[in-house]
């Protein structure tokens, strides 16, 4: 018997498949339960004691080598099983197809937008410095609307500084670039804010900029009309309110009628009919001349607006938080646009 066990160690060396069919069979005539080895440990009881120690380590080889061969070669099968399977002319499923992110559809559609009249899109840094996010548009040092904005400081340099908004773009744009001057600057930034339904420490702007010789407050208005009416509907209302930018004057903020109600008054736009979009404003003449722009010969104007914001009136979407937190419930509803 021991002689039988050991002409079969050397079979089972010698042995090399040549498909997964015959690998299979190879198990099962010796791992099986009625295969070799199963044999074998029956008839251990059978072997005199002076040949079980020997018998036994035999048997246990033999089936080491078994499962070592059989692990040698299964991997060759079933990639080569994996590859016939595949058939490279069939057409791929759509059903399964991700979809884009609300905040990146939003995006995208506003530049479209602003593209059709000869925006084009510049991008800038995330991390600033103190000259292209304050003091290049208007905002010296301890000028009070530094105090508007809650700004991420780098701690080694208080002068470096995560951007505030996307403004810090457009200064670069007009160092680098003559009038006339029309672009648009979408971008991600940063304000140290509590987060709630309606505020986020992150979030995204689209500003844009246009500059040339006798740009009015009027181009302005008709620009800001275009685009709502182009975002929200042609029978969309604007309508502008005085404010503050330290980087515009005169600036204003901009409504848009509530396109739940349709202007007549809802708790969304707090009954009033309107809902805010953006601010706006001429670009402050301090801001031309610190960018090397002649402000008696050139004027312009700026806007701004949070995408999520657009995104929540665009989409009914009444929790700002939602577009951060990646639920794929809250996601799928966006897979058809």
């Amino acid at each position: 018997m021991l002689e039988k066990v050991k002409e079969v160690v050397e079979k089972v060396n010698k042995f090399i498949p040549k498909s997964e069919e015959e690998l299979n069979n190879f198990r099962i005539e010796y791992l099986g339960k009625k295969g070799f080895l199963n044999d074998l440990f029956i008839s251990f009881r059978e072997v005199t004691n002076d040949q079980k120690k020997e018998f036994g380590a035999t048997i246990n080889n033999l089936k080491q080598l078994v499962q070592s061969k059989i692990e040698e070669h299964k991997d060759s099968f079933e990639v080569e099983a994996e590859s016939s399977e595949i058939d490279l002319t069939r057409n791929v499923p759509l059903d399964n197809l991700g979809s884009r992110h609300p905040i990146s559809l939003i995006r995208n559609e506003i530049v479209e937008i602003f593209n059709r009249i000869g925006f084009t899109v510049s991008e800038g840094p995330e991390i600033e410095d103190d000259w292209h996010n304050f003091s290049a548009l208007n905002t010296p040092k301890e000028h009070p609307a530094r105090d508007m904005q809650d700004t991420f400081f780098i701690q080694t340099n208080p002068d470096i500084l995560l951007r505030s908004h996307t403004s810090t773009v457009q200064v670069r744009y007009m160092n680098e670039n003559k009038p006339p001057i029309r672009t648009l600057s979408p971008g991600r930034v940063y304000r140290n804010e509590a987060i709630s339904a309606r505020a986020h420490c992150i979030f995204h702007q689209v500003e844009g900029l246009y500059i040339d010789e006798s740009v009015s407050f009027a181009d302005l208005k008709q620009c800001l009309l275009y685009f709502a009416k182009e975002m929200f509907g042609e029978k969309t209302k604007i309508r502008l309110r005085p404010s503050y930018f330290p980087f515009t004057e005169p600036s204003a903020e901009v409504d848009v009628s509530c396109n739940i109600c349709s202007g007549k008054g809802c708790n969304v736009c707090k009954n009033t009919g309107y809902l805010e979009i953006l601010g706006c404003g001429m670009v402050d003449p301090n801001v031309l001349e610190n960018c090397g722009i002649d402000s008696k010969k050139y004027s312009g104007f700026a806007f701004g607006m949070g995408i999520e914001r657009i995104a929540m009136l665009k989409y009914g979407v009444n929790d700002l938080r939602l577009f951060f937190e990646n639920d794929v419930r809250f996601l799928k509803q966006f897979s058809l646009l």
